[in-house]
């Protein structure tokens, strides 16, 4: 015979169930003897009724009364704020409403004058090129040199160029600085 032999799985059970049953064949009988000694305790210390509580000091009941009419009324202050917290936030919903509706109607009259503005600038930029470029270029000499490099800049090039030669030197360098100069601290992509 040899000691590998394997162990049919149903004799396992059996055996588990042997165990089981033992145990609570043991449990049981010492189950028994317990609660026998329990009802063989003297039920004489206990009392026949539950003890009473004595009043509370009039202290007491007072300090407490107090207190709990302390916490009522912050309770009703609480509310109160509450309740004035919830009409504050209504107003100002209301008011951040009526300014957002504000701020729209502002960016239209914005984009309305912006356009205009800048059919103003180009209406002036054609009137300046169909001038004479020698009459141009005396009035451009009168114009701030930030002016005129405004206009020139939006001309079509040989306009530009007549007004610019009709000028004296140092007004067409300084026009010319201003306008080359303008993109310089443009951000570059």
């Amino acid at each position: 015979m040899s000691l590998s032999r394997k162990i049919a799985p149903g004799a396992l059970i059996v055996l588990a169930l042997l165990f089981a049953s033992s145990g609570a064949l043991r449990l049981g009988t010492d189950l028994g003897a317990a609660l026998a000694a329990i009802s063989d305790m003297p039920t004489a210390d206990l009392p026949a009724e539950p003890a009473t509580c004595e009043a509370l000091p009039a202290a007491l009941a007072q300090a407490l009364k107090a207190r709990g009419d302390a916490l009522t009324a912050r309770e009703a202050i609480i509310a109160d704020r509450m309740a004035a917290l919830e009409l504050a936030e209504a107003a100002i919903e209301k008011r951040m409403a009526e300014l957002a509706a504000a701020e729209e109607e502002l960016k239209k009259t914005i984009s309305i004058a912006d356009g205009a503005a800048e059919q103003d600038l180009g209406t002036l930029t054609s009137v300046y090129e169909a001038m004479k470029p020698a009459d141009a270029a005396k009035l451009f000499a009168a114009m701030a040199p930030e002016f005129a490099a405004g206009f020139l800049s939006r001309m079509q090039p040989a306009s530009a160029a007549a007004i610019l030669a009709g000028m004296t030197p140092e007004q067409a360098y300084s026009i010319s600085v201003l306008i080359a100069g303008r993109n310089a601290l443009a951000p570059k992509g």
